[in-house]
């Protein structure tokens, strides 16, 4: 009885020691494809940017419709065919790797835009929350969260203002 129990002990033992796999990275390639992407951005170096993706992804922004990489570059430039310069803070960045339970490859990237306005020299300064799923090196999903009312609001403000404008000088 006594062998019984202290084999029961030392295999209880041994499955409490094993070494349980790492979920969490904060290094990793698909850590650098994420930089190299965000550089892009910053720099408009679209093929970079899109070279990212797979041919099937699809992005979802504040929606739950998803788009091609090519239909939210149309989006991006329109965007900042508006701004006189953008970036993210790099000192406000946090960016991780993580394994899920159904062995899926994700990379969290929070951090804080900052644009400004062509029109008026208006600062936005916006927090962003991106998420990524990798297959093979590319992404497949990219989910992004932010708050994108300031930017609503001041475009709405300069159309404003420029009908107001017109108005005035008819």
């Amino acid at each position: 009885m006594k062998k019984i129990l202290l084999l029961g002990l030392a295999v209880i033992f041994l499955a409490a020691c094993e070494k349980q796999k790492q979920q969490y990275f904060s290094e990793s390639p698909e850590i650098e494809t994420v930089k190299v992407g965000i550089k892009a951005y910053e720099t408009q170096d679209w093929t970079t940017w899109k070279a990212n993706f797979a041919d099937t992804a699809k992005i979802y922004h504040n929606t739950i419709k998803g788009i091609t990489p090519d239909e939210n570059l149309e989006d991006i430039q329109e965007m900042i065919s508006n701004l006189s310069s953008y970036k993210f803070d790099e000192k406000e960045t946090f960016i991780e790797m993580v394994i899920d339970k159904d062995d899926e490859t994700w990379v969290n990237y929070w951090s804080v835009w900052k644009g400004k306005l062509a029109a008026n020299d208006q600062e936005l300064t916006i927090p962003v929350h991106l998420t990524m799923q990798f297959i093979n090196g590319k992404i497949v999903k990219e989910y992004g969260y932010w708050d994108s009312a300031p930017m609503v609001m001041a475009f709405q403000e300069i159309a404003s203002a420029k009908m107001e404008e017109t108005i005035e000088t008819q």
